[in-house]
């Protein structure tokens, strides 16, 4: 009996070490994708900036859409402890959250239509872009001093 407690025991431990190196997982995975993103939208804003062409960014808008399309599942319960940006309201309004996401969704697909060339077109689409951010980043991230 012994025995089996102990065993029961260390299969508990090794779960919760389990979980605990799972959510650290998730955590950076959402955190590099983040911040992948954020990089997009730098590498977006040079070329709105200079006039460019932006028919080159619709594989970047692309790699959003596709990410955009996951990032709910990248919040699983319990996630929200570590080393996360994340506020405890995103778990608390959850739907919310991803009412907010379906947005960024279909903005980006609405930028991603006007990367087919029109310059002035894909400028307005990406400053709607960046405010649609806006509106995941002010009730869910932490800012940091």
């Amino acid at each position: 009996m012994k025995g089996v407690v102990w065993m029961s025991a260390a299969a508990a431990v090794a779960l919760a070490a389990g979980t605990a190196w799972a959510q650290a997982d998730v955590i950076a995975e959402r955190r590099a994708g983040l911040k992948r993103m954020g990089e997009h939208m730098q590498a977006m804003k040079a070329v709105v900036d200079s006039r460019g062409n932006v028919q080159p960014l619709a594989a970047t808008v692309d790699d959003m859409i596709a990410w955009y399309r996951t990032m709910p599942q990248r919040f699983p319960p319990g996630s929200d402890r570590g080393d996360t940006r994340a506020l405890p309201a995103l778990w608390n309004e959850k739907a919310n959250f991803e009412t907010i996401n379906n947005n960024m969704v279909s903005q980006l697909q609405a930028l991603r239509t006007a990367a087919s060339g029109d310059a002035a077109a894909f400028a307005a689409a990406y400053g709607q872009t960046g405010q649609t951010c806006g509106t995941c980043h002010r009730p869910y991230r932490q800012r940091i001093s």
